[in-house]
């Protein structure tokens, strides 16, 4: 009776909602379902580098230090927030899958387990991030005494923000792992330019404002973030009734090992940067405060590429996941081909144009005749590797989208690690090469992981499917 009435759930839902994200993803054209899943997210995703962008260009109007600061905390941010994108990883390729096989109910479980999860670890990562700023930034980054006090304001309250993010990262893998990218990216993307609309207003005081500088950039940034929350959460619960996503106390041990295994060399992998980038911008730090400004200045353009990037690498995890969760194998090789030349092409066509315009846009930011040359240094050294980053982008979502993260993770750690940070200290004081040493030492890292990535998607090791109960299906 119990098999008839799971049948008969299943008949019923096959003509749910969800099939009409299913079916594009699974038999659509490959290039335009890329561009239909991909450009909302790299949308939203250069908007929300938009609202850093805007925080650099008010800063930089409040103090010509004070657009450094954001970039001093971000690394750390991201490695305590590091836990909650491995739990997006990891279930989103299960949610991708399930959704792929039609098996709604385990999607909807999933979805309330990880709610449950990230809503814990979202309180208990606020609080300890709140508690180990001072020996964060007085100790392992070695903030620079003239912005150290407004770096310890600005992370205490953005760490408040913390939670905010954890949950909304619950949503928004739900959505994108059905296949709707749009919504979040809609939602969150109106979250970014409340932001930006802030920012002026509590950066500098106009109108009723009181002049908070790096105070009113926290604010705004916690703030649109508060906003997105409950917009995604309204738009789950509407839109895709078959999923029950609330507290639930059947987190069981097939889910929670999934998890690790899926989403633990994520969390290595995401750690482990966090970690990198922290000791890189100790490395930056100790070259004074011209070269932290000039690394902070040239970052917002690597944030661009990097935007770009994710947005349409996020559609290629999602056809992925699903196509390997349908047993289509030869689609799955495909979209992965199809991904690293359009990506390949394209940056190095955003690359060339973002190199020609370099000096207008340092103009935008500073000046100061000594921080405008060594920005534009890092930028001649460093802007043709990004090409080569998305090729290492690319890898990485296919490793997330098909659950098979590890190569991936071994790949971003000698990247960071091995080249950028070793060979960064190396070139940069061994060889006394300076700031121009550590430039070059990212050029080297994203061109090596660039080219490791395509030998590993060459290898086609990563097409068999993470979830339970797969049974393979015809690929004709």
């Amino acid at each position: 009776m119990n098999i008839v009435f799971e049948w008969m759930c299943v008949k019923a839902m096959d003509n749910s909602v969800f099939d009409k994200y299913r079916d594009r993803i699974i038999e659509g054209s490959i290039v335009s379902t890329i561009v239909w899943l991909g450009l909302p997210i790299m949308i939203v995703n250069l908007v929300h580098i938009s609202y850093n962008i805007a925080d650099a260009y008010w800063l930089s109007k409040y103090s010509d230090i004070a657009l450094a600061v954001p970039q001093q905390v971000w690394p750390s941010f991201m490695l305590f927030h590091s836990l909650s994108a491995a739990l997006s990883v990891a279930n989103q390729a299960l949610i991708s899958q399930y959704i792929g096989a039609r098996r709604y109910g385990d999607a909807s479980s999933v979805a309330s387990k990880l709610f449950t999860t990230s809503f814990i670890l979202g309180i208990i990562l606020c609080l300890s991030y709140i508690i180990l700023r001072p020996f964060i930034f007085g100790y392992i980054v070695s903030t620079p005494k003239e912005i150290y006090d407004d770096v310890m304001v600005y992370s205490g309250i953005i760490a408040i923000g913390m939670f905010f993010a954890y949950l909304v990262m619950v949503y928004t893998t739900i959505l994108q792992g059905i296949g709707d990218t749009r919504t979040p990216a809609l939602i969150t993307g109106l979250s970014a330019l409340t932001n930006i609309v802030l920012d002026p207003f509590l950066i500098l005081g106009i109108g009723p404002f009181p002049r908070l500088g790096v105070v009113g950039a926290a604010v705004a940034t916690v703030f649109s973030r508060f906003l997105a929350l409950p917009a995604l959460a309204f738009v789950v619960k509407k839109r895709f009734r078959e999923l029950r996503v609330w507290f639930t106390r059947s987190i069981d041990l097939r889910w929670a090992l999934s998890n690790i295994r899926i989403g633990l060399p994520i969390l290595v992998l995401l750690s482990t940067s966090s970690l990198a980038f922290m000791f890189l911008v100790k490395l930056v730090n100790m070259f004074g405060i011209v070269v932290v400004t000039a690394y902070s200045i040239g970052f917002i353009i690597l944030q661009l590429a990097d935007a770009s990037l994710r947005g349409f690498s996020q559609a290629v995890s999602i056809m992925v996941g699903q196509c390997i969760g349908a047993g289509k194998d030869v689609r799955a090789r495909e979209v992965a081909w199809k991904s690293v030349f359009l990506v390949f092409s394209t940056v190095f066509i955003a690359s060339t144009i973002l190199y020609l315009f370099r000096d207008p846009f340092i103009h935008v930011f500073t000046s100061d005749e000594s921080i405008w040359l060594e920005t534009r240094r890092f930028l001649e050294i460093f802007i043709w590797s990004i090409p080569f980053f998305g090729l290492f982008i690319v890898g990485m979502s296919i490793g997330r989208g098909s659950g098979h993260t590890s190569i991936p993770t071994v790949i971003g750690i000698i990247r960071l690690w091995a080249i950028r940070i070793g060979g960064g200290y190396l070139l940069a004081l061994l060889f006394r090469m300076g700031s121009t040493g550590i430039w070059t030492a990212m050029l080297l890292s994203n061109i090596t992981a660039g080219l490791l990535a395509v030998l590993w998607v060459s290898s086609g090791n990563w097409v068999k499917p993470v979830i339970e109960g797969y049974e393979t299906v015809s690929d004709l």
